[in-house]
């Protein structure tokens, strides 16, 4: 089944990849007659949308079988989506299927998404997008942290809060005023390479209108919008039992791929499938922690707290308060690495606990005072608390931490916009020296951008993917 609707999940898709997922202006609801437009304006291939496939009644759903969704829930009030308590990884019998392997993003697309078409990233342990300013380097990475955030059940519209304008410009709007984006990626792991592509519908409302998640040619769930006037869009997910396809409405702000859990009962080996590719799609995603230190709110004291680093690293302080308290090897490792990118000759990293019940993270060098890091320069700081989300875990670090999975299951993935900004050619060397020794292990992968120098060095760097978006 397409995104439109159409054959069952359990067909098998011939596609080529860049026309999985149908434009969102394609999307032709039963009964409305619109033309399909091509998300882009007629720049690249287009897809017209079939006619729909019969119907399924909705209004009959009980309120009970939709509360695993949020369905009957005001919209302001659902429950994000979550992996149920653990189980152990459900992992079908395939010659493929890899047991111990994490799961992990390896493949970026965005089909139609702001600047970008037709584009599809291979991602490495350590994967650096580089390319002049208007390239597309952010707004890649952007694609990235918003697939993490709707695997981990953020609602649409704080993932996407301009979404109108990540619409391709060309893209022009049907009779209807419909207009929209696609973005995909795959995600690796013990089922093997899982395919999530998503259409989402931008103007005149935000909504998702289309999802579509495969494994081994094999369509596992297909959501299409049937009905413009709900807030819900119709999907079908494999079961391989009595019944081939469940079909059942879910809401259409909400990632389906990450309900799943909450909906399928994992009786046949058709939906036990269906949950393995999901849980490991939603692992793989929420495995991202999005870092961009601002050295302006990194040099006052912070109050002591559960020191968990931030997004901006502001509270710096209070992380090193934690790690050098919890976690002495690692603290001594960060010392280490800090006397590769600080002024000086470091003998390590210190804490210093105020009277008015503050933390302040002081730099011990020789021959000096300790310096407190108030007082390091713009790059220190950034090159200080990028070396430290690589050196620590998803325990360390403000992000949403799959609890039920056990750690060995899950990895950690950096994406850092401006990895070397700021950052000096030595401190820049190091960094990415550093990123590549701890991606060696499979337990960290970094994806950001890069300016030309430290793209030039990459290139030199075994175990760095390079990816040119000005090329």
């Amino acid at each position: 089944m397409d995104l439109t609707g159409g054959s069952a999940p359990a067909r098998t898709s011939k596609n080529r990849p860049s026309d999985l997922v149908p434009d969102p202006d394609a999307v032709t609801p039963s009964g409305s007659g619109s033309p399909s437009l091509p998300v882009s304006g007629g720049a690249g291939p287009s897809s017209t949308a079939p006619s729909p496939g019969p119907r399924v009644p909705e209004a009959r759903t009980s309120a009970a079988s939709r509360s695993g969704a949020g369905a009957s829930l005001p919209r302001t009030s659902r429950p994000r989506a979550s992996v149920p308590e653990a189980r152990g990884p459900v992992v079908p019998e395939a010659p493929d299927a890899r047991p111990d392997a994490r799961p992990t993003v390896t493949e970026l697309r965005l089909s139609a998404f702001a600047g970008h078409r037709s584009a599809a990233h291979a991602l490495g342990p350590v994967t650096l997008f580089t390319g002049p300013s208007g390239s597309g380097k952010t707004t890649t990475l952007r694609a990235y942290e918003a697939l993490a955030r709707l695997g981990a059940g953020d609602p649409l519209d704080e993932v996407f809060p301009d979404a109108a304008d990540l619409v391709p410009e060309r893209a022009r709007p049907d009779a209807q005023g419909r207009r929209g984006f696609r973005i995909g990626c795959t995600v690796d792991g013990p089922c093997g390479p899982v395919r999530l592509d998503l259409a989402v519908q931008a103007e005149p409302r935000l909504r998702i209108v289309g999802e579509r998640l495969t494994a081994r040619d094999r369509t596992l769930l297909a959501t299409a919008l049937r009905d413009p006037g709900r807030s819900t869009v119709q999907a079908e997910w494999h079961t391989a039992g009595a019944t081939p396809v469940t079909r059942a409405p879910l809401p259409d702000d909400l990632l389906g791929t990450a309900l799943l859990p909450l909906r399928v009962a994992g009786r046949t080996p058709g939906q036990l499938e269906v949950l393995a590719a999901a849980e490991q799609v939603v692992v793989g995603l929420r495995s991202a922690f999005a870092c961009d230190p601002r050295p302006e709110r990194m040099r006052a004291p912070v109050p002591p707290g559960e020191g968990r680093l931030r997004r901006d690293c502001a509270n710096l302080a209070e992380v090193l308060h934690r790690t050098h308290n919890d976690c002495p090897r690692r603290h001594h490792r960060l010392a280490t690495v800090a006397g590769a990118g600080c002024a000086g000759t470091v003998t390590g990293l210190g804490v210093r606990e105020l009277r008015e019940g503050t933390v302040r993270a002081v730099l011990e060098r020789t021959g000096r005072t300790a310096t407190p890091l108030g007082r390091l320069g713009d790059g220190e700081l950034r090159y200080l608390a990028l070396a430290l989300t690589l050196l620590t875990g998803p325990g360390v670090l403000e992000m949403d931490r799959v609890a039920e999975v056990p750690d060995a299951m899950q990895g950690l993935t950096l994406l850092a916009d401006g990895l070397d900004r700021g950052l000096d050619r030595r401190q820049s060397a190091e960094l990415l020296r550093l990123a590549v020794e701890i991606a060696g292990d499979g337990h960290i992968r970094v994806a950001g951008s890069v300016g030309d120098r430290t793209a030039a060095a990459a290139r030199r760097t075994p175990g760095v993917t390079v990816v040119d978006l000005g090329a």
